[in-house]
């Protein structure tokens, strides 16, 4: 599932960690990225050190065999994590989902945590493009889904998006056990605060967010790749 940050990614990831016949892994091209970039993310140093830098090598983890013998692998994906120089062939061996959010929501999110983003750093020109790559090669567009349609009704859009790909829907992806898990990140310290305290998805609250005028540039860009995403959301 590719998405950008401050989505409700890490919500999503525990919804279907909590299926019974689901593994999940937590970004795992973010060792890679900072390595690659140099970026100075909190905890950048242990993430690397944590985790697989060489892209080719996480390729192959995900797209071998479904780990702890379950049948369905849930990747959690930064679409900006996808450097230009990864391959983009093994894309055509999973399937992917893309999980949008209105980017002044998005913004008004990021900044409480950095200030300074780069229209890099938002992912969603990045998503448009992965986007068109499997449309391309599929000649289908894949399921997209909007957080804001998920916090409104979490059953139904899950139920939409299990009968998409070929899943049955599992209940237990509407609730889950507070804390944090083995299976998050080195940065989920720094970052999961809220959804580490979270038992459910949790309602969407309508709020007006005054984009910064440093960022309105980067916000009408990112606003064109969600518009057309959006168009083909699940609904």
């Amino acid at each position: 599932m590719w998405s950008g940050p401050r989505n409700i990614s890490t919500a999503m990831m525990r919804a279907w960690g909590n299926r019974s016949d689901s593994v999940v892994i937590d970004e795992p091209f973010y060792a890679y990225y900072l390595k690659a970039t140099g970026k100075k993310h909190p905890d950048a140093d242990e993430v690397i050190a944590t985790g697989e830098t060489d892209w080719r090598k996480v390729v192959v983890r995900l797209t071998g065999p479904v780990p702890s013998g379950k049948s369905i692998f849930f990747q959690k994906q930064m679409a900006h994590h996808l450097l230009p120089e990864v391959d983009r062939e093994w894309l055509s061996r999973v399937t992917n989902c893309f999980l949008i959010r209105d980017p002044r929501e998005v913004i008004a999110s990021y900044i409480k945590k950095q200030d300074d983003p780069t229209l890099d750093d938002l992912g969603c020109v990045q998503q448009t493009k992965i986007f068109r790559w499997v449309r391309d090669r599929t000649g289908m567009a894949p399921p997209v889904i909007d957080a804001r349609d998920v916090l409104e009704n979490p059953k139904r859009l899950l139920r939409l998006l299990c009968e998409v790909v070929g899943i049955e829907f599992s209940e237990s992806m509407l609730s889950w056990p507070s804390g944090l898990r083995d299976t998050d990140g080195a940065w989920a310290k720094h970052w999961y605060g809220e959804v580490a305290r979270s038992t459910s998805f949790q309602a969407h609250h309508p709020r007006h967010h005054d984009v910064p005028k440093r960022l309105r540039e980067i916000h009408d860009r990112c606003r064109e790749c969600y518009d057309r995403l959006y168009e083909h959301r699940l609904h």
